[in-house]
């Protein structure tokens, strides 16, 4: 069954995966930018500009973790990799690429394990550390099989810098585990653009039809003279011809067979617009980047386009093969693994994440899609834990069970009271109304709720949900009732309180859930397109 993991990769790949268990692997790891990758969430018309949200922080740093790792490395059974890394720390030293590629090391040798003789493994990376990768993925797979180095053209060049040309591709480094990879070189072909064709093409193809279609004529006439079963005339020239009597007249009534003039020998129309097309090669320009308008934008601004990681599966699985993402995101590689009838397993370390991929497979294959989520909180011993290990996974993680946002530029610091944000709409009203979360995973103070209250007076927001870990006290459960109703605009001038109470457990026991108007549900999130195609093996583009 497909898994979405949350949870860290080495961790989960070590506990979960089997050895020769996965048939592709794509990862898109933080590149050591040192830069926040960051989760935007649109904002209502009228609002705070777009809640960013970071996801995490990309920045490595050579600590105990780090130590600790390269120790284990060290003593693990591949020498080529312990001497490569013992020799990359002599020269760089003890700093924050040690400690990524460290991290990148002791990761990859577990992909390794876990993929079958057959399978491939996809590295996309930037130039920052593209090349130290490169020497650490031939330890681990032997530069043998190394298959290549494919450049994505992910941006147009936006003009010279002051001493250095403009960066505008990605890498992604291709080895296979053996030389029984799976590998669809039928299908690594791009159509012809007949607007654009290179000169040897148009050239050949240089004759067009009443329909404005191009072709060329060619030959015939079998290579193989001795075919006496293929030997007979046909418009007055007797030929040993490649096809059967039936098949040329066949091909001739047509319209596909021609004789340019009386005494010529017969040609076959060959249509350009039915050839393969052009090979794909290891520079992918035809693969345009997510811009802010495209219909497959999630918020993420790392986000890759689905064709870029459909080709990628195409070329290198088959149906029902196995596909992994340990780094996964915001879920593309899992998401094109599902369309493309693979089944798939995604990593991620945040909550965050794991949460956003859970609605864009929810939202793109609609709940006959099973899957399994492994790592979030299932139960109240599971919630504490999380809690008691990342307060701020835990936030995330409470904040997605009423559907709503985290709340705009996150940071570790003083706790303004609110944690999340939902929007929504009501009867015959214009404009979205707004509703606060705050999420409490320690021990509560009498006037938590009261003090919630406020902020969401302050804010003028229609309600407000407070969620909690521990079960609140009778004056709490006052002071959310002294907060009043919010009336429905409807006719049933149902009402709902305005400060409502929602403990983890009555939320995952299904007790309570969030109540409010909810006449357009999907203005929290944007919502993947729902893919109703169907898509099997065929050429790329």
């Amino acid at each position: 069954m497909p898994t979405l993991y949350y949870g860290d990769n080495l961790g989960v790949m070590r506990e979960h995966l089997k050895d020769a268990s996965v048939d592709l692997i794509y990862l898109d790891p933080p590149f050591n930018s040192k830069r926040d990758y960051n989760v935007l969430f649109k904002s209502p018309k009228g609002e705070a500009a777009e809640a960013q949200i970071t996801a995490f922080e990309d920045t490595w740093h050579w600590n105990m973790q780090a130590e600790r790792e390269f120790e284990e490395l060290m003593h693990q059974p591949n020498t080529d990799v312990a001497e490569l890394m013992r020799a990359l720390r002599s020269f760089l030293g003890e700093n924050d690429m040690m400690a990524y590629l460290t991290a990148m090391a002791i990761r990859l040798l577990e992909m390794h394990r876990v993929l079958k003789n057959t399978g491939s493994l996809y590295l996309h990376c930037d130039p920052t550390a593209s090349h130290y990768l490169k020497i650490v993925l031939d330890g681990v797979f032997g530069n043998e099989n190394f298959r290549n180095e494919i450049i994505w053209m992910r941006a147009m060049a936006k003009g010279l810098t002051t001493r250095a040309l403009p960066n505008n591709h990605d890498t992604l480094l291709c080895y296979q585990r053996s030389e029984e990879s799976t590998w669809h070189d039928e299908l690594m072909f791009e159509a012809y653009d007949e607007d654009d064709l290179d000169e040897k093409t148009e050239a050949k193809y240089s004759q067009v039809d009443e329909d404005g279609r191009r072709y060329q004529l060619t030959s015939l006439i079998n290579p193989n003279s001795n075919r006496p079963n293929l030997t007979y005339e046909f418009l007055g020239i007797t030929k040993v011809w490649r096809w059967t009597r039936e098949r040329m007249q066949e091909a001739y009534a047509n319209g596909l067979v021609v004789q340019t003039a009386e005494g010529n020998v017969p040609r076959y129309k060959r249509y350009l617009d039915e050839q393969r097309g052009k090979p794909i090669a290891d520079v992918w320009t035809d693969i345009p980047p997510i811009n802010s308008q495209a219909q497959e934008r999630l918020g993420y601004p790392t986000q890759k386009p689905l064709a870029l990681l459909e080709r990628i599966i195409q070329a290198s699985s088959n149906e029902g093969d196995v596909v992994l993402d340990p780094f996964c995101g915001c879920g593309t590689a899992v998401d094109a693994a599902q369309k493309l009838k693979r089944d798939w397993i995604g990593i991620d370390i945040t909550h965050l994440a794991v949460s956003l991929i859970e609605k864009r497979m929810k939202d793109r294959y609609g709940a006959g899609l099973k899957f399994e989520v492994v790592g979030t909180p299932k139960d109240l011993e599971a919630a504490r834990d999380l809690a008691q290990r990342n307060r701020y996974q835990f936030q995330w993680w409470a904040t997605s069970l009423v559907n709503a946002q985290p709340y705009q530029a996150k940071k570790k610091g003083p706790d303004s009271g609110i944690d999340g944000v939902k929007y929504f709409h009501d009867v015959d009203e214009d404009g979205l109304k707004k509703i606060l979360v705050s999420v409490k995973s320690g021990k509560l103070k009498a006037d938590d709720v009261r003090a919630f209250n406020h902020v969401r007076e302050r804010e003028k927001a229609e309600i407000g949900l407070f969620i909690t870990l521990s079960k609140p006290t009778a004056g709490m459960v006052s002071d959310a009732a002294a907060a009043g109703f919010y009336t429905y605009a409807d006719r049933s001038e149902r009402k709902v309180p305005r400060m409502q109470i929602l403990t983890i457990e009555d939320l995952l026991s299904g007790k309570k859930r969030a109540e409010h108007p909810d006449q357009r549900p999907d203005v929290n999130f944007k919502k993947a397109k729902r893919e109703t195609g169907k898509k099997g093996q065929e050429k790329l583009f």
